[in-house]
């Protein structure tokens, strides 16, 4: 069942109910062979059509047109007319309505006398004001309701463009760093520059194939990592030490694409050293709780000039971390005795 026929059924179900409550609770004289008279009859059937249409005109164009528009005299107009009309329909049916009618549906004034509201408050009044407030609030609701999925709506397509942007800034920077490196074993024609095009070209494929999605599998994402760090110890001597270490059970866990990549950027920059003996230390730890990274670097800010290169990386990842793992992230990055610390934990 679609959603405008539910709508449809669940309104007919709830006049039916409201309409049948006065015919089942009506008082009839203990006379079994008492009939309830045609006038009466006639007189409810056309309240209850009038109830029907000034619920729908009341909800489908008094408050979208009048009330939501700030239209407050004319939209209180409106219903003074309305409830005019309405209060006239007994006067249509007077008389047919026949001197053995229940007491309380006498008119208690003759023809001649009779106010322009011979029932200024009574139940049919009360009942008038009941589906009155009954469809202003269900409007009021339903146009809150539309207006908070709405900004809901909104506020994930800039969410949505907020994270592609992230990801254009980080893919070309990533991408022309590595460039760089590969540019610079063939000035020296390094045998090693037709293998970092290989892996160049695999870092590539999943740079351009996997980040189009939020999450991917863990696994590939450290391949990616192994492929990177690989193409960045072609360019390295025998000063520099790299370890990536992986611990736990890797397999069904997702992360987000290319989360890790400015942070273990951010290692080489500041850890790698041509003049004297420098270390990088990362560790992968995935647990039941989530997933833990910890990245150990050496600093060496004379030989890198990249700092501002890196505090964009930086900052894209704190604003993706914040977009995509809401209070289910700890980022801590710290310098110690010359040392730079980064642990990032990612909860389930």
């Amino acid at each position: 069942m679609n959603k405008k026929l539910l709508t449809t059924t669940v309104h007919i179900a709830a006049w039916a109910c409201f309409f049948l409550l006065p015919i089942l609770f009506f008082p009839r004289p203990k006379d079994p062979n008492y009939q309830l008279n045609e006038g009466l009859i006639w007189m409810y059937v056309c309240m209850d059509i009038f109830l029907v249409a000034f619920y729908y005109t009341n909800t489908e164009v008094l408050i979208p047109k009048l009330l939501t528009q700030k239209k407050w005299i004319w939209y209180l107009l409106a219903i003074i007319a309305c409830l005019t009309l309405f209060s006239q329909i007994p006067r249509l049916f007077e008389d047919m309505i026949r001197e053995d009618s229940p007491q309380r549906f006498k008119f208690r004034k003759s023809r001649h006398h009779r106010s322009f509201f011979p029932y200024p408050i009574n139940g049919s009044t009360a009942v008038f004001f009941l589906v009155l407030t009954v469809s202003t609030c269900m409007k009021v609701i339903q146009q809150w309701l539309h207006t908070e999925k709405k900004n809901e709506e909104v506020e994930k397509e800039k969410l949505v463009t907020e994270l592609s942007f992230l990801k254009s800034q980080i893919n070309p920077h990533f991408l022309f760093n590595t460039l760089n490196n590969i540019y610079s074993l063939a000035l020296v024609k390094s045998d090693a520059t037709a293998g970092a095009v290989l892996k160049l070209s695999s870092i590539m494929r999943y740079v351009l194939n996997e980040t189009k999605h939020d999450w991917v599998p863990l696994e590939k994402e450290i391949l990616f990592i192994n492929n990177y760090i690989d193409l960045q110890k072609v360019r390295l001597t025998d000063k520099m030490t790299i370890q990536f270490n992986v611990t736990g059970n890797v397999e069904g866990q997702q992360i987000a694409p290319l989360i890790l990549m400015p942070l273990i950027e951010n290692a080489f920059k500041y850890g790698v050293s041509t003049k004297q003996p420098s270390e990088i230390v990362m560790n992968l730890n995935v647990d039941d709780k989530g997933i833990n990274f910890s990245a150990k670097n050496s600093i060496h800010r004379g030989e890198n000039n990249n700092n501002n290169n890196t505090s964009i990386g930086l900052q894209n990842t704190r604003r993706r971390l914040e977009l995509l793992y809401p209070e289910k992230h700890v980022l801590s990055i710290k310098e110690e005795k010359n040392e730079f610390i980064v642990n990032l934990i990612l909860r389930k």
